[in-house]
């Protein structure tokens, strides 16, 4: 080569015309495409195309002569596609090819520069008719031929097919899934992941170009909105729920099962001779107007003493659900029922949880009943625990017993006594130091699409049912005590409160409890009886929820197993037991939260343009600003951006600031 050649150099951008400008060892410096650009590249990446030859000075560009390049000549210098075409029929008898200006004068009848140059740039493009090696043009074998045209047309129609696809996500409309490929429903599966939170698998390239067509983001919540646009993705979805036992159902076998049971429930069962009768006692269930299993209800009784006895009634599963059966196991996998903005989730199948299980009024129901006599001062006298039947008289709102505290009718003085006894109960409770912690709740529920706000006060029916509870658990926890009997206990150690002359300089209320609850540690699970802190209590154990919360139930079988004289499981065994329940109490936990939380944001999106006047708690992260306030009127607490130096019990004004329920993305601003 020298100064003035014209070559072709074929890199990552293609087939590109050059003009050697100088050499020097073995590489060339160039002037490239009509731009001129220059580069420096190695010999053996050149092919000679036509040499430079005359007396004038070398060229410095394409444009110049003798060359003459431009985009236009060498468009214009390339004949028919029969020609090409006619070109390949002739070169079916030349196996070893032909020297490219060879092949050039064969199919124009020229072997100028621009016309091999033309050619050499169109031999390089999508032609499939040949193929170039070096500076030797061969005729493709007509079964290359085919082979390629083939896969040119699929080509062609999977460019198609993307456009296609590019332009269903660009209109944001419902998709039927039955047009789309193969491949296009495994990108939409892996959309749905992604927007489910998986996203360790990356986007193939396709569906990122796809994206970006449809100017959507590669994020999470983005993706969201674009699934639910495609009615691909429900707006209300909980990711954390895929998959899960609570989102699979109860089997077919289970369900069977389940019938089975329904079907044998008045049948005799074992141990049903030995319960102790309570059905002539007036008891009452005290629950949530949709509440339907019902684990609990309260009774009082005077006795041929004159004393009046509490009795707590809780439900016993454990008559039809045996241990280690398919419904017991499946119970255990979930251990809890979960509880959503839409309603339940049961551990047990509904027909069971709603139906023999509860304690239902005007049926005969099978129960554990514990009975208590309190002392003057509300400690615990005399009590006991028997397996029995009940029959609730009737089933009672917190609204329908609130009023009859409230009233005390002569004819039904019955729970205002109860709630006296239990009132001195929990005063004595207060005196072993327990926290009275009680404020407003406020809870979301979802009505189809739109959230609404369900606030429940501490009423005196709430507050008396919760001490019967805490008193049952208090009595059974005595008793395992008593008899070196394993049950989940329930504890929380010591806590170091903040100094009275610090909590008397702080609003009473949402502002206090907030100081006291920073110091409280979270409550544990063991086999051996502890001290509860906040209970003011030297043992506990959660037991009246059996039909709800499977460790209640295990509680059941130990105390069962003591009075018959069987063989409770120890401690160590008992320990594996509630450790295996850890996962999917926590896992319950996760999805609950999630959905708390995504159906506050909905209710924050629908109220959007309103504030709320707000009390400052405490900081949560005060370098960026974000604390934690008490609306009262909604009944929350909330992280939100508060202004700088503010203290608990400030006054502040709270709105909106971003909200966006698909992005998981909630941001409240509390101003002075």
């Amino acid at each position: 080569m020298k100064p003035g050649d014209l070559v072709g150099l074929a890199d990552e951008r293609g087939p590109q015309l050059a003009v050697v400008l100088a050499l020097a060892s073995n590489k060339a410096s160039l002037a490239i495409g009509s731009s001129a650009r220059q580069q420096n590249h190695p010999l053996r990446q050149l092919l000679l195309l036509a040499p430079f030859s005359g007396e004038c000075t070398p060229p410095l560009r394409l444009s110049q002569a003798p060359w003459a390049i431009s985009d236009a000549a060498l468009i214009s210098v390339l004949p028919a596609r029969r020609d090409f075409a006619a070109a390949w029929l002739l070169m079916q008898d030349e196996p070893q090819g032909l020297q490219l200006s060879d092949w050039v004068d064969l199919v124009s009848s020229r072997r100028d520069g621009l016309a091999i140059a033309a050619f050499w740039r169109w031999c390089l493009g999508p032609q499939t008719l040949f193929r170039l090696r070096q500076n030797l043009v061969e005729a493709r074998p007509l079964a290359d031929l085919r082979r390629l045209r083939r896969e040119r047309h699929l080509r062609v129609l999977q460019e198609e097919a993307e456009l296609r696809w590019q332009q269903q996500l660009r209109n944001r409309r419902p998709l039927d899934l039955q047009l789309l490929s193969a491949d296009q429903l495994q990108q939409l599966e892996l959309l749905i992941d992604w927007a489910g939170g998986e996203c360790t698998t990356p986007l193939p390239l396709p569906l990122r170009q796809a994206l970006q067509a449809a100017k959507v983001t590669a994020d999470t919540g983005s993706i969201r909105h674009l699934l639910v646009d495609l009615g691909q993705w429900q707006a209300h979805n909980l990711p954390s729920l895929r998959a899960t036992v609570w989102e699979q159902g109860f089997s077919a076998d289970l369900l069977a099962d389940t019938e089975r049971l329904l079907a044998s429930a008045e049948d005799e069962h074992p141990g049903d001779a030995e319960r102790l009768d309570l059905t002539s006692q007036r008891t009452v269930t005290i629950d949530d107007p949709d509440t339907c299993d019902i684990d609990d209800g309260l009774a009082l009784e005077i006795t041929a003493a004159g004393q009046m006895q509490i009795w707590i009634h809780v439900a016993d599963p454990g008559r039809l659900i045996s241990q280690d059966s398919p419904l017991d196991l499946e119970a255990r996998r979930r251990g809890s029922s979960l509880y959503l903005a839409s309603g339940i989730l049961p551990m047990f199948p509904e027909a069971l949880a709603t139906g023999p299980m509860s304690l239902r009024a005007g049926h005969r129901s099978a129960a554990w009943s514990i009975w208590v006599q309190l002392a003057g001062d509300g400690a615990v006298a005399a009590s006991g625990l028997h397996r029995s039947w009940v029959k609730p008289t009737y089933r009672l709102s917190y609204g329908d017993a609130d009023d009859l505290i409230d009233l005390a009718p002569p004819q039904e003085r019955d729970l205002a006594e109860l709630h006296g006894l239990l009132l001195l109960r929990r005063e004595w409770r207060v005196g072993q130091g327990a926290l009275l912690l009680d404020q407003p709740e406020a809870r979301i529920r979802a009505q189809g699409d739109a959230a609404q706000l369900e606030i429940t006060e501490p009423s005196p029916a709430r507050l008396m049912v919760a001490e019967a509870m805490i008193l049952a658990g208090a009595v059974v926890a005595v008793l395992g005590g008593e008899h070196a009997l394993a049950l989940p206990y329930r504890s929380q150690l010591p806590a170091t409160l903040p100094p009275e002359s610090e909590l008397a300089g702080l609003p009473a209320g949402p502002v206090r409890h907030c100081a006291i609850k920073r110091c409280l540690s979270r409550g544990h699970t063991g086999t051996e009886p502890s001290p509860h802190f906040s209970l003011g209590l030297t043992a506990y154990v959660q037991a009246t929820s059996p039909i709800r919360r499977y460790a209640d139930l295990v509680a059941q079988r130990q105390l069962l197993a003591l009075q018959q004289g069987g063989q409770p499981l120890v401690a160590a065994d008992l320990a594996d037991l509630l450790s295996d329940l850890e996962g999917p109490l926590r896992q319950g936990m996760q999805i609950s939260r999630e959905d708390q939380r995504h159906w506050q944001q909905e209710w924050f999106a629908a109220h959007a343009s309103q504030q709320w006047q707000a009390c400052f708690l405490r900081w949560l992260r005060p370098q960026d600003r974000l604390g934690l306030v008490h609306v009262d009127t909604i009944a929350m607490d909330l992280a939100a951006e508060c202004p700088a130096g503010s203290t608990p019990g400030d006054q502040l004004q709270l709105r909106v600031q971003v909200v966006d329920p698909l992005r998981d993305l909630l941001r409240l601003q509390a101003s002075s």
